[in-house]
């Protein structure tokens, strides 16, 4: 049975983690990990999360104890939090999820190199449905991205840390390949003051507002139509259920980093 070790399990997204991996009957918490000096660590996870349910695993503030006795790590929580978990990973030689948002280029360097040593699954976006999404836009960018003028409009709620958001980055990274374009170079941030639309532009449009789960639309807009590639999650445990299929999919796997391409073999 695969032992999960949930971060972070009073998160937005800990908690319906902990949720989904109670839940399954392929894998089993170990435990989860939380701060040092939090007053629920020693607590069981399932109440310590606020779901009133007892998982028999309890939450631990030391990483090095927590870390050590799973076998997969899932880790949606901070930029700093997640870069020590990553490099205890790395030292206990255990495989990880990834699902933090908002790192440096720099940082994400530390998880290509960690991926020579174990097996890391970094995803801005563990839905399905929105990996289905980058690929019809990589279909759509090949066929009329330069006929296009494309957006990129994402929603989140307020407390929302990084914007724009990994899912909608990930989502011009693709575009811009597509299109032989660096996003660094043809992205456009918001819009103000006067002048016309320039070419080989990429426009983002962060919205943060209410408690939105997650919505993003790309248009690609043409002389007299135009085509709008939209995902909608009502609800952040699509993400927490595609959370636990990459865990999932790193079980016996080899060094290397994966996507959730790799999961849902596109």
């Amino acid at each position: 049975m695969q032992r999960i070790l949930v971060v972070a399990p009073r998160g937005k997204m800990g908690k319906l983690i902990i949720q989904a991996v109670h839940e399954r009957e392929d894998m089993v918490l170990s435990g989860a990990l939380a701060a040092k000096g939090r007053d629920y660590a020693g607590m069981d996870c399932g109440m310590a999360a606020g779901l009133g349910i007892i998982t028999g695993a309890e939450v631990y503030d030391d990483i090095d104890q927590a870390v050590s006795s799973c076998d997969t790590v899932i880790d949606f929580s901070m930029t700093e939090i997640s870069s020590a978990v990553l490099e205890k990973a790395v030292e206990y030689g255990k495989s990880l999820v990834c699902g933090t948002t908002g790192f440096t280029p720099e940082e994400m360097k530390a998880f290509e190199i960690a991926s020579e040593k174990i097996p890391v699954l970094y995803a801005a976006n563990t839905s399905t449905a929105v990996n289905c999404m980058n690929r019809l836009l990589e279909m759509a960018s090949r066929m009329i991205g330069e006929k296009s003028d494309i957006e990129i409009i994402e929603m989140h709620d307020r407390n929302k840390l990084d914007a724009p958001s990994g899912t909608s980055k990930e989502m011009g990274h693709i575009i811009a390949e597509s299109l032989g374009l660096e996003l660094d170079e043809a992205a456009r941030y918001g819009r103000s003051g006067r002048g016309k639309r320039s070419d080989n532009e990429i426009g983002y449009h962060s919205i943060r507002s209410g408690d939105i789960s997650s919505s993003h639309t790309v248009i690609f807009g043409m002389m007299g139509e135009r085509l709008e590639i939209t995902h909608h999650a009502y609800n952040w445990t699509c993400f927490a259920r595609g959370a636990c299929d990459c865990a999932k999919f790193l079980e016996g796997r080899g060094p290397g980093l994966y996507g959730v391409s790799d999961v849902i073999k596109l």
